[in-house]
């Protein structure tokens, strides 16, 4: 555009300059060589501007004709450079969609057309198709190739920090990170990964650096960065407390002010404070996060707050939580725990029970337990809440990638990633809870397994029936199929048979004998079962039952 705007100046400063000649007639006289010449201005204007013209245009041919060979051949390789980069662009997209075989080609063909040396991502192209491929020897060779470029030596050190990562090398990972942060403290894969390094270590300032460097690059939200940052300085601050606390109270106080609803950064700055025996300043601090988010620790530390204070004196302090978090489950708890110690047990009862109406888990019923030991010391209610705390959801816990920990970290131990505790109830374990609802549908959906029937489990049933114990109401009795005979095994198989589900079988006649293939007893047997199994009907009149007792061999029938 700016081009035509030049020429269309030009040509309207030539059309001025002629219009402007035209209205000033004149004559023009060149003596040469004896000769004059004479012709008007228009004239002379018009020659000059021809020959002007006629000596660019000559030049202009002149130069083409001798640039003609570089032309040409820069033609041609402008051609080949394009189709290597469109060869280039189908294997890159080839090896995205994860094509090893066209990726492989094309990879061949670009290298064929375009320099490697001036074109880096032809090496990229080969390493991707050889991880395609499975050979990860050559795709590691290509990355270490790719460290000798200062163009390309953060992406060889993302490949190699990627195939550590693929091996499960954590230690080869985070060096190749930290030359990487080295660098360019913006990557953020490779920053955080030197961040985790660091603080597994405890070198907590160095990683403080890093996450400075990381917020001063403007790659990360600042919200983000005071968040690890205020981790950091917190572990900071539990690390050095006891060897250096004036550094420790400045790390906590820093971290507490970064996030002030952080419950570990204002656990630290509250002990910081504590042992300097700043008790207001620590409550400040604990009840701000209480009123946030109510944590065991919070209020354990803040009811402990003075030494020398008494139970009762706790007891007010948990009560003044209460206040502040009411129809809380933790604020309850709380104050539970206080009236224990205070041995009023009453209050620990009620508020016990508050806490399980609000939120019902393990813990409360433990507390429970404990409270129904001191106070009576009946062992079959202990019993109950304790059975009540094994079927009740387990209290929230630092928990990190499935590891539960009684205390806060700053990484997790099992990645190594920053800020992984979080406070939450633990995953409960897969299975049925066992509850009165769950016996009965489970006693009417899964068959009992009986124990096999012995000679001395009859042995001991028919005592039982001899001495004349009370029949229960519904009996239920588990015969098997076959009588264990000597040397024979008893059926696996039995037949559960009760007093609801089939009546008592008629009796036979008198002297009717039994049948014939009925096989005879052993003795140990047969005076095992000299009483029904079932209930007798009731009395019949003008029935005698000694007339009409069945023969013992006959009356004892195998289910």
């Amino acid at each position: 555009m700016i081009r035509i705007l030049f020429y269309l100046f030009v040509v309207l400063a030539l059309g001025l300059g002629f219009a402007w000649l035209a209205d000033r007639p004149g004559d023009m006289v060149v003596t040469f060589s004896g000769y004059r010449y004479q012709v008007s201005l228009m004239v002379a204007a018009v020659g000059v501007v021809a020959v002007v013209a006629a000596t660019m245009i000559a030049w202009w041919l002149v130069r083409s004709i001798w640039n003609s060979p570089y032309a040409i051949a820069r033609h041609f390789r402008v051609r080949r450079r394009d189709r290597g980069y469109q060869a280039l662009s189908t294997g890159m997209i080839a090896a995205g969609a994860g094509d090893a075989a066209l990726a492989r080609k094309k990879g061949k063909e670009a290298g064929k057309l375009i320099n490697a040396d001036q074109e880096p991502l032809i090496h990229l192209l080969e390493a991707q198709t050889a991880l395609l491929e499975g050979d990860h020897d050559a795709a590691r060779r290509k990355f270490e190739a790719m460290l000798d470029d200062p163009e390309t030596r953060l992406l060889g050190l993302r490949g190699l920090y990627l195939e550590a990562e693929r091996l499960g090398d954590r230690n080869a990972a985070r060096h190749y990170a930290g030359r990487a942060a080295a660098v360019a403290p913006q990557l953020g894969w490779a920053t955080e990964s030197t961040i985790e390094e660091l603080a597994a270590r405890c070198q907590w300032d160095g990683a403080l650096e890093l996450v400075a460097a990381q917020k001063s690059t403007k790659r990360i939200e600042p919200a983000v960065a005071n968040r690890q940052r205020a981790v950091l300085l917190t572990a900071k601050a539990a690390d050095v407390m006891d060897t250096d606390p004036a550094a420790a109270k400045a790390a906590a106080l820093e971290a507490n002010k970064l996030q002030p609803e952080f419950v570990p950064a204002a656990l630290a700055a509250a002990k910081v404070l504590l042992r300097n025996d700043d008790v207001r300043k620590a409550s400040k601090i604990l009840e701000h996060v209480w009123r946030a988010a109510p944590h065991p620790e919070v209020a354990d530390l803040y009811v402990h707050a003075r030494s020398g204070d008494a139970v009762l004196d706790r007891l007010k302090r948990a009560r003044k939580l209460q206040d502040m978090k009411k129809n809380h489950a933790e604020a309850s708890l709380a104050v539970a725990r206080a009236a224990f110690d205070a041995n009023d047990y009453r209050s620990a009862r009620a508020e016990a029970e508050a806490a399980i109406r609000l939120d019902a888990r393990e813990g409360a019923y433990l507390l429970l337990a404990d409270i129904e030991e001191a106070e009576t010391g009946d062992e079959g209610k202990v019993r109950q809440w304790l059975a009540k705390a094994v079927r009740a959801p387990r209290d929230p816990a630092w928990v990190a990638d499935g590891v539960v920990a009684e205390h806060w970290a700053p990484v997790s131990p099992v990645t190594g990633r920053l800020d992984a505790f979080e406070w939450r109830a633990p995953v409960e374990r897969l299975g049925h809870l066992i509850d009165s609802g769950a016996d009965e549908e489970a006693g009417r959906s899964v068959p009992a397994i009986p124990a096999p029937a012995t000679e001395e489990r009859l042995g001991e049933v028919a005592e039982v029936i001899e001495a004349g114990a009370p029949a229960p109401e519904k009996p239920v009795v588990e015969v098997p199929e076959k009588t264990d005979l000597p040397g024979k095994p008893v059926s696996e198989k039995p037949i559960v048979v009760t007093e609801a589900a089939k009546p008592a079988p008629p009796r036979p006649e008198p002297g009717k004998k039994a049948e014939a293939d009925k096989p005879p007893l052993p003795p140990d047997v047969e005076s095992a079962h000299r009483q029904d199994f079932m209930p007798r009907l009731p009395d019949d009149p003008g029935v005698d039952p000694d007339e009409d007792r069945e023969p013992e061999t006959a009356r004892f029938k195998l289910f």
